[in-house]
Parts: structure tokens; C-alpha cells; sequence
């Protein structure tokens, strides 16, 4: 009978225990990882556990309807994921529909209001001077012009550095928290007065710079320069930033080359009104923005910023002509979407492309204005058209129905298996459970490792796994079953099987892993899900084909039920036709050559 070969084949051959002993060892590792790491159940997505869908509709500014092309529809949903992501929230989905359309999904059990802001937050980022500043609100009075180093309560400074030269410093007159600064002292001054004497000194960065015996130009230097600062003088005295409608109302932040006013909040939670110069500088000018934690001084968490070369220039320029000046303008503020974000002083000239902001922050603010500098500025206006919440009740429905559909193909699987395979639809069934299990405990690390989160779609495509990973076991057992047709008995049939069950598995799975990876950078939003998943559990189905289907059927060859061929083993020789047993025979003997008789000759 033929046997297997011998060498180091045959001496693997003999030790399936050790490849089951590895993958015992993998599947425990894993599954204490699982429980180490305090994530005991895969992360659900949006479409599951709920959350917050944004439609964004790209709006195009006057003759500038061109704008809206490819290149900066993608260009803003890079943005936008950046912003989001800066703010801890993972798995959420922003992809484009149509032509000027952009979706945001985000997921719930993070900060939803807080990512929705951000991302709806859609103008342009700029820096500008501050002509005037106060508290807001009915009877409301404070100090229109900050000390540089302080204020009249005694509270800390922020301020803002020339990361080149330390010794530059600019302080904030309240706790920076990427917020307005400048807090409220006694002042008999009243809001019309205060806006007054503001407009006394230039708020355009072009201006001469601190006026003679306290007069300067007006705001423009248009014939009708007195009216439109009339104009913005009494604008500014009625503000009421307390009300909503009328912050909304504030101020046309898209004209960058006049003053404006505008609303901001400080730490405390008051809403401030300023005066603001033309635009200096556009978020556009700022390469990046990160939040530090400097241990070097008692800052603590700062904000730092690098400018591009062009950015750098205007910075070192409007800060150089604020730090001439005296209170008030020798303060600018970074406005976002018509809105102060900070505030802070400046007295000198930072030069040199960088900035830091320093202050009274915490790591989340100091990160939140970080966010808002790295990614303010959008080479769009979007207006937000729709926001669509789906409740952890819908999602929960939603995951019960691909559970049942994944339990129902399960299951026929598993009964085809019984009805065909008998016998060794046990190793079949035992290398699905040890499948599942892997991928069970690998995407429930993947959620706090790489952010990945369980969508309709991925369960989608484990339920698709499950046919790929029974599809290798029936090549194997059919090509063991083909062997025994042949003649040949159980261990051998087993053994001369499994090289080209092998190649035929291998090649099945690199084309459905290729299938997955391919659909995988080509799609976006939640088809990635699916081919992920995909992906995943087609390389699961090589290691369990190789280090533990295999390696068990070896073992069960030793067995009498299925070595005997018992007709409920599935390997029944009878039931499958096989031919007479394979036997060796013998050549007849040659005559030995020995001397010739001579009577025979």
C-alpha cells in the first residue's frame, strides 16, 4: 500500500499537536488581551449604536460659482475629518454625494454637539485687530481696552509668544479655553462711549499706527469714511451678544477688507462684543497648529502655531504695527465663522513663522483651538441642509436582524455539512466556531487600537465569511475523499490531499482577499466596512485552515471510526465507490547467470 513520503515532511506529518498547541495559545492571548484591555464586545457604528448624520451643501460665494469642482469638495473633506478626528471622535464617516454635497456621520457616545459645531463651523478663519471690546448684555459695562499684563480683577493672562524668541510675549486678559478673553471691571464708561473712543484709533493694519494727541483716521479713508463709521459705532452700541439672533446678525465676516463687529465668549461663560479691523491674516496662512503641554514654564498646556512663509510675513507685520499701539489695539482676535474664538495682547513684533498662545488652558481647549487654527479655513462655504439622528433602538433592530440572517446561514451550513459530510462535519463545524471566535476577539481589539467600529455592512461581511471559510473545508475533504476513491486508505489519503487542497485554497482566498482590498481603497463611508471584515476574516480562514482544520483531521486518521471507514465517518469506501486497495507487486526474480552446460549448448 502506498505509504507517505518520509523526511521532514512526514516528520511534521506525525506532529499535528503542535500546531494546534499554536493556535490554542494565539485564541488564549488574544482573548485575555481582550479582557486586559476592558473591550469585551466589538464598537458598534453609526447605523447600530446610533448616532448623528450632517448634510452639508456646498454654497458658492458671488461669481464664484466654479468653485465649487472636485478638488475642493475632497480638499474639504479632508478638512473636515480632520476636525473631527481632533476631537476624539472616531469611526465617523464624511464621504461627498453628488457634486456639492458632503455627509458627516457621527457616532453616538462621543461629543456629537461639540463635532457638529466644528464641522458645520464652515467660513474661513482670519485673524484680526481688535478696535474695541466689552461685556455684552443689558447694563452690561467692562473695560474696552485690556491691560497688556493683566486686568482689573487680578485674574491670569494669557498670552501670545514669538516661538522663535520667548522674550516676545502678549498676554490675554482672562483664561484663554479658545475662547474670547478680556474680563469685566468697574467702569463708568458707558457702551456708546467706549466705542467712540475706539474708533479713535486706526483698525486697519495699514493705519499710521498710534494716533497724535489721540485722534487718528477714521476706519476708511473713503469720502464716506465718517458715515460708515457711524454706522459701525452704532451697530456696536446695540449689539447684544446675549441674544442669539442678533450674534447671528453680528457682522459680514466674507468682507475681509473692512471693520466689522462680532461676538465672542469668554471662559466664564459672558458673551463679549468687539470692533474688529479688516482681515490681516487668513486661516489658509497657517501651516499647523498643535496643542503642547510646556513643561519648560509654568504655562502648562499651550497652543503653537507655524505659519507659511507668506502667513509668517503678515503675522510679523500686523503684530509689529498692534504692538506700537496702545490699549485697545494692540490685541487681535482669530474669528471663525463671524466669531471670536481668542483674543490675545501682543507688545512686540512676532516674527521668525511661529506663535505660541498660552494661558490658563486645559488640555481640552487648548486642543479645541488647535482644531479650529489647523483646520478652520475651508476653500468652501457650506450651509448645513439637514441633520438626521438614528436611535440606538433602530440600530439595536438593525444588529438583531444581521445576527438572525448570520445565525440562519450558519445554521444551513451546518446542516449541509451534517447531511453530507456526517462524520466530519464535526471538524468542520469546530474550525467555523474556532473562526468566529478569532474574529470575534480581533474586532473587538481593533475598536481601541485602530478606531474600527461594526456596521451593518461589516456584519455583512462576516455573514459572507462564513461560506468562504466552509468553502476551503470541502476542498480539503473532497480531495481526501477523492484519494480514497483511488484505493488508498485513510492516513495516506489524508496526507496526499492536503498539497493540493493547499494550492487550490490559496489561490480561492488571495482572489476574494484581493476582491476585499481592492473594493476596500476604492470605496468610501460604510462599503469599507464590509470589505474590511472581508478582508479579515479571509486571512482568519488561511490560519485556521493551516493550523487547525488540517492538523485535526490528522489527527481523527488515527481514529478507528473514521479510519475503519464507518459509514457514518463520511469516508464510508463503499458509499464513495472506491476501487480494490492500492497494492505493490512484485517483479518475478531473474535467473541468476551461471555457467552454460555443454549439453544444453
Amino acid at each position: 500500500m502506498v505509504a507517505p513520503k518520509k523526511g521532514k515532511n512526514a516528520s511534521a506529518q506525525s506532529k499535528p499537536g503542535r500546531s494546534l498547541a499554536l493556535i490554542l495559545i494565539a485564541i488564549v492571548a488574544l482573548t485575555g488581551g481582550m479582557f486586559a484591555s476592558g473591550h469585551t464586545t466589538p464598537r458598534l457604528g453609526i447605523d447600530l449604536a446610533g448616532g448623528t448624520s450632517i448634510t452639508l451643501r456646498a454654497v458658492p460665494e458671488e461669481g464664484q460659482e466654479s468653485a465649487i469642482n472636485k478638488t475642493n469638495m475632497d480638499t474639504a473633506v479632508e478638512i473636515m475629518e480632520r476636525r473631527v478626528n481632533g476631537l476624539g471622535v472616531s469611526e465617523a464617516e464624511v464621504q461627498t454625494q453628488g457634486d456639492r454635497n458632503i455627509i458627516v456621520n457621527i457616532p453616538k457616545g462621543t461629543n456629537s454637539k461639540e463635532a457638529r459645531e466644528q464641522v458645520g463651523t464652515t467660513a474661513k478663519l482670519y485673524f484680526r485687530p481688535v478696535v474695541a471690546t466689552e461685556l455684552s448684555g443689558a447694563g452690561a459695562t467692562g473695560n474696552p481696552s485690556p491691560s497688556a499684563t493683566g486686568n482689573a480683577s487680578g485674574e491670569p493672562t494669557d498670552k501670545a509668544t514669538d516661538g522663535a524668541a520667548d522674550q516676545d510675549k502678549a498676554t490675554d486678559g482672562e483664561k484663554a479655553s479658545g475662547s474670547p478673553s478680556g474680563s469685566a471691571s468697574a467702569s463708568a464708561t458707558t457702551q456708546g462711549r467706549a466705542a467712540s473712543d475706539a474708533l479713535k484709533a486706526d483698525p486697519s493694519p495699514s493705519g499710521s499706527g498710534k494716533a497724535s494727541d489721540g485722534a487718528s483716521p477714521s476706519p476708511s479713508a473713503s469720502a464716506s469714511g465718517d458715515d460708515a463709521t457711524a454706522a459701525l459705532q452704532q451697530q456696536y452700541a446695540a449689539l447684544d451678544c446675549t441674544d442669539e439672533a442678533a450674534r447671528a446678525k453680528a457682522g459680514d465676516g466674507s468682507k475681509q477688507d473692512e471693520s466689522m463687529v462680532a461676538c465672542g465668549q469668554n471662559s466664564q461663560g459672558q458673551w463679549q462684543k468687539y470692533i474688529l479691523g479688516p482681515a490681516a491674516v487668513d486661516g489658509t496662512d497657517v501651516d499647523e497648529a498643535e496643542a503642547v503641554y510646556n513643561t519648560q514654564t509654568a504655562a502648562g498646556w499651550t497652543v503653537t502655531m507655524k505659519f507659511t512663509d507668506e502667513g509668517g510675513k503678515k503675522f510679523a507685520d500686523i503684530t509689529g504695527k498692534l504692538a506700537q499701539n496702545q490699549s485697545p489695539q494692540n490685541q487681535f482676535a482669530i474669528v471663525l465663522d463671524n466669531e471670536v474664538v481668542s483674543d490675545p495682547y501682543v507688545s512686540q513684533a512676532l516674527t521668525g513663522g511661529s506663535a505660541e498662545i498660552s494661558g490658563n488652558f486645559d488640555q481640552e481647549e487648548a486642543q479645541a483651538l488647535a482644531n479650529m487654527l489647523s483646520y478652520g479655513a475651508l476653500p468652501l462655504t457650506f450651509k448645513e441642509d439637514s441633520v438626521t439622528t438614528v436611535t440606538a433602538a433602530l440600530g439595536g433592530e438593525q444588529l438583531k436582524a444581521g445576527l438572525i440572517a448570520g445565525a440562519i446561514g450558519l445554521a444551513l451550513v451546518v446542516i449541509y455539512l451534517l447531511v453530507y459530510y456526517r462524520g466530519l462535519s464535526f471538524i468542520a463545524v469546530a474550525s467555523l466556531l474556532v473562526s468566529a471566535g478569532l474574529t470575534y476577539v480581533i474586532m473587538s481589539l481593533l475598536g481601541p487600537t485602530i478606531g474600527f467600529a461594526l456596521n451593518l455592512p461589516a456584519v455583512c461581511g462576516a455573514i459572507v465569511a462564513i461560506g468562504i471559510t466552509a468553502d476551503s473545508f470541502i476542498v480539503y475533504f473532497e480531495r481526501v475523499r477523492d484519494e480514497i476513491r483511488e484505493g488508498r486508505s485513510l492516513r495516506p489519503a489524508v496526507e496526499r490531499a492536503w498539497p493540493r487542497a493547499r494550492r487550490t485554497i490559496l489561490v480561492s482566498d488571495f482572489v476574494s482577499f484581493l476582491a476585499a482590498a481592492v473594493l476596500f481603497v476604492v470605496t468610501v463611508g460604510k462599503v469599507q466596512g464590509f470589505a474590511f471584515t472581508l478582508g479579515l476574516t479571509t486571512l482568519l480562514d488561511v490560519v485556521v485552515v493551516f493550523f487547525f482544520t488540517k492538523p485535526l483531521l490528522t489527527l481523527m486518521a488515527r481514529r478507528t471510526f473514521f479510519s475503519s471507514g464507518h459509514k457514518w465517518s463520511g469516508l464510508d469506501p463503499k458509499s464513495l465507490g472506491a476501487k480494490p486497495p492500492l497494492r505493490r507487486t512484485r517483479r518475478p526474480a531473474r535467473p541468476v547467470a551461471g555457467p552454460v552446460d555443454p549439453k544444453e549448448a
